[in-house]
């Protein structure tokens, strides 16, 4: 198993110069051995030198064409590893394929591997994008990319290490840490462990969160790139003996890809709640979801009021609470009397507390809003509130709003910036203590970590995807509470405007949906739990533990090549 997670260095080239090359003292120092060179050979040179560098690059161009189109379709390969594909086992193989073709090559031959694997895999994965623009796909795309590129580099310079199979396990770890935070934030999308929420892996959630996942994930493709290596070193020239490497990886391999299935996933409850999500639907998709004034809260309070009208007539159940989605109040009802009173009204049919989505006007910073959850109750109104922590850039405020809006007219369809909350999300709904997240904040681990941690018996994801209905970003942000409910052991409600809401078992086991652009009403009990999994006592303690091994790998890469030519140029002198 050593010979095959070990690389020997590779021999220090000559310390000749090619025939014909132009880097020759004489030809640097303008001078021959019979004296000066005349001005007219020193232009004819430069003129020749031109058509030499044409060729090195074409001839550079030809020798990475196969590699970089490798690249490229693993990259589109991982894309189709997310929903709305969900094929999943091709996470695997597209980070196995990054493994071997950034292995044994240069920083910057593995950062242009890194960058034309990454801009595909952004590019499918975010195309619901389009909607606002497919400049806004491309941008997004590359920024995330410069991301994978750094991997890409990471993954060349450690490839020449022992164990290296490990080390890019943590690198991965490392690059979705630094896309989690930066910048601006960060914006998460695209995590491996996001395309496993139904997968053997899957279960790895409950011991150390998504970042364990990503972890076991891209080790496993690593060790399967390690033995494919193996094997194909071996060609015409192997023998059992010496292919007994590449079976142990992909052994370990495989145990590594079972291991989750080994991890209990605890599901049992303390108690359970009677809930009913309302989806109200939207006059239309697109950015101009809203249509008229009203119209969605309208949606929203007339199926809750048909609700209350089937809990009287005996053909339906009451609830013991009521989840409305993200935005299902399309005016603030603190600024306008007839949204408070239609919210009112619903609220006092249906007789059980609801939780209301809204933007409400900052009470002292003008052209601010916050982004909130209101627990609504049937006798004394609007009480206790949850205020978006995690506003999108360039989605829901507009950073360095002066300048930007001048280049791009585009941003003022953001006429306002949210103003962003200071408390988790734990909400007290008539008998249940629920921990509300609004929409992206479900992609941020320490969000959700924070809401568990502090009392949440169970998770309600308040939504609006009416922008990006129908494009697959609906499916993708379902699948992330799919992982969250195993990560923490919680039943996970999913509230949105037009779709999809769902409620998620805490095995990750979708239980109800109701289809997008569909105004319906879900009636589920949903388990209430109190019992804290070891990914919530032990938070991003692995995630920072294994990025700092992948860039210790880094640094004890770059010394030990530090060294290796050192002892080159000792040996040639």
């Amino acid at each position: 198993m050593y010979g095959l997670l070990t690389t020997a260095r590779p021999a220090g080239r000559p310390a000749t110069v090619p025939s014909g090359s132009d880097t020759t003292e004489e030809a640097v120092s303008g001078t021959s051995p019979d004296g000066p060179v005349p001005s007219a050979e020193l232009g004819a040179t430069a003129v020749t030198a031109r058509p030499r560098r044409a060729r090195r690059l074409a001839a550079l161009v030809r020798r990475e064409a196969l590699r970089t189109g490798l690249a490229v379709v693993s990259g589109l390969a991982l894309g189709l590893a997310f929903p709305p594909y969900d094929l999943w086992p091709l996470s695997l193989a597209a980070v196995a394929a990054l493994s071997l073709l950034t292995r044994g090559r240069s920083a910057r031959q593995g950062a242009w591997t890194g960058f034309v694997f990454g801009l595909p895999f952004f590019l499918i994965l975010l195309k619901w994008l389009h909607v606002v623009g497919w400049d806004a796909v491309v941008g997004l795309s590359i920024a995330e990319t410069l991301f994978v590129t750094l991997l890409g580099a990471a993954l060349a310079v450690t490839s020449r290490l022992p164990l290296w199979p490990l080390w890019t396990a943590c690198l991965w770890v490392a690059e979705e840490w630094a896309r989690d935070r930066l910048p601006f934030g960060g914006f998460p999308w695209g995590r491996l462990a996001f395309a496993h929420t139904g997968s053997p892996f899957t279960p790895l959630a409950a011991l150390g969160g998504a970042p364990l996942v990503t972890f076991a994930v891209a080790l496993a493709a690593a060790l399967i790139a390690g033995c494919a290596a193996t094997l194909w070193g071996l060609r015409g020239n192997g023998t059992l003996r010496r292919a007994v490497p590449a079976f142990e990886a992909f052994g370990l391999a495989a145990a590594v890809t079972l291991a989750g299935l080994a991890v209990p996933v605890p599901t049992k409850a303390d108690d359970t709640a009677d809930i009913a999500i309302v989806q109200g639907n939207v006059q239309q998709a697109g950015m101009d979801f809203l249509g008229r004034p009203m119209k969605i809260l309208d949606n929203h309070a007339s199926a809750t009021e048909k609700l209350a009208a089937d809990i009287k007539a005996g053909r339906a159940k009451k609830p013991d609470l009521v989840i409305w989605p993200e935005n299902s109040s399309d005016l603030d009802p603190f600024q306008y009397p007839q949204a408070y009173d239609r919210i009112d009204r619903a609220v006092k049919a249906i007789g059980v507390p609801v939780l209301v989505g809204a933007l409400v006007d900052h009470p002292s910073k003008k052209g601010y809003v916050f982004n909130e959850g209101i627990v609504w109750d049937p006798k004394k109104g609007p009480g206790a509130s949850y205020t978006k922590q995690h506003p999108v850039p360039f989605g829901e405020y507009v950073p360095f709003r002066e300048q930007l809006s001048k280049i791009i007219t585009r941003f003022q369809r953001v006429p306002r910036d949210f103003y962003p909350g200071n408390h988790t999300g734990v909400l007290q709904l008539g008998p249940a203590r629920l921990g509300d997240v609004i929409c992206f904040e479900v992609a941020y681990d320490e969000i959700v970590h924070d809401t568990v941690d502090a009392g949440a018996r169970a998770l309600v994801i308040q939504t609006n995807n009416a922008t990006y209905g129908r494009t697959g970003q609906p499916e993708q942000q379902l699948a992330m509470s799919k992982l969250r409910a195993v990560e923490h052991g919680r039943a996970v409600v999913t509230a949105a405007t037009s779709g999809i809401s769902a409620v998620v078992a805490p095995d990750g086991t979708v239980t109800h949906r109701i289809p997008e652009f569909t105004q319906g009403v879900v009636s589920a009990r949903i388990p209430l739990r109190d019992e804290m999994t070891l990914a919530d006592r032990v938070g991003a303690a692995p995630e920072w533990a294994l990025a700092i091994v992948g860039l210790l790998s880094c640094a004890a890469a770059v010394v030990s090549g530090r060294r290796g030519r050192t002892k080159d140029e000792k040996g040639q002198q």
